[in-house]
């Protein structure tokens, strides 16, 4: 981001302002971590802050401060509209393009006449924002809040509530610090957020050890359904709208089970299947290690994108027939996928 821009934003913000904050579609840790921070950020500020999320996310996350406050736009359309229209700078965080926000939403935001700031670390982000702060090596949106707060000159404005949101995302959107993507600067970041307020342990018991029963039994069914393809060093797991259904599915119970495709001996390739029948369409997480860029193979066949060793897609075929397509590209990689760690 240009100092430049910098200067104009610190303009912008000022004065009081009515601007809303807005996430990406299914917004996990991160997307809105980074949407509570700034949220609280600005209302300290004394602007009339508002997030709109496109749709709601995962119970494991609605005890964060303020998240009761927010609007999911499929559920309160009107009052989402309303502030859109009333708002006079939108924020985008933890994504880079408005499609990510579904076609109801992305209408509306594309008929917004005001500015707008684009904070995210994905790759290849559209043109779409006045001002854009872009940076593919950081591991999460929540540290460039923090960072934006440090170009702005305005870190000691982090409270407890703030540091809450951006240890949340942080720690999420890393694997809780595993990552190849952690560096030096985000642990020094990480403890100047407990410093500042976020119970480290508390945040971790509350997002990853608060399982429901049937979120447990749906881990042993993707467990189960789990296929190991040995000579091109993948696994895949996949679940149907039955298996969902039989273990009284909520949204966030299938967050990180691609992981454990990942963590095999031998796997630098997982992905995960997932039939939802109300959207008809199947939902795709792909992980990998290594130079495999999973961004690339999403972006390529499956209508998706992210990062080099995480990304996200969808199939708006069957789950057998969308499992059988990859399995038919897979074989394509395969110097790829043998030859990921190598120079």
């Amino acid at each position: 981001m240009k100092l430049s821009d910098i200067k104009e934003i610190k303009e912008l913000l000022s004065t009081p302002k009515n601007i809303v904050i807005v996430p990406h579609r299914n917004p996990d840790g991160d997307a809105i971590g980074s949407s509570l921070a700034m949220y609280y950020y600005l209302k300290n500020k004394g602007h009339h802050a508002t997030i709109v999320a496109p749709n709601d996310y995962p119970d494991f996350l609605k005890w964060l401060p303020g998240s009761k406050s927010t609007y999911k736009f499929d559920m309160q359309n009107r009052q989402s509209k309303v502030a859109i229209d009333e708002a006079s700078i939108i924020f985008l965080l933890d994504f880079n393009a408005l499609h990510r926000v579904g076609s109801d939403m992305q209408n509306t935001l594309e008929a917004f006449e005001g500015d707008f700031i684009m904070i995210d670390h994905h790759q290849q982000p559209d043109d779409i924002a006045k001002y854009l702060f872009s940076d593919t090596s950081i591991c999460s949106t929540c540290q460039m809040v923090y960072h934006f707060l440090e170009k702005l000159d305005d870190v000691d404005a982090i409270d407890a509530a703030i540091a809450t949101s951006l240890y949340t995302g942080i720690m999420t959107d890393t694997g809780s610090f595993r990552f190849p993507s952690t560096t030096s600067t985000t642990h020094r970041i990480i403890a100047d957020l407990i410093d500042k307020g976020a119970n480290n342990a508390k945040i971790h018991n509350n997002v990853y050890d608060t399982n429901s029963y049937g979120r447990l039994q749906l881990l042993g069914r993707s467990l189960s359904n789990m296929v190991v393809v040995e000579k091109l060093k993948t696994a895949y797991i996949y679940l149907s709208q039955q298996d969902l259904d039989e273990f009284n599915y909520v949204k966030g119970d299938t967050e990180g089970v691609v992981n454990y495709a990942l963590s095999l001996e031998g796997v630098i390739f997982a992905a995960i299947f997932i039939e939802d029948v109300d959207q008809k369409i199947v939902k795709i997480s792909f992980r990998s290690k290594g130079k495999f860029s999973v961004n690339k193979f999403a972006r390529l066949h499956f209508d998706g994108g992210g990062h080099d060793n995480a990304a996200g897609g969808k199939s708006e075929i069957s789950l057998d027939a969308t499992v059988s397509k990859f399995l038919k590209i897979l074989p394509t990689y395969k110097n790829e996928l043998l030859h990921s760690y190598e120079d």
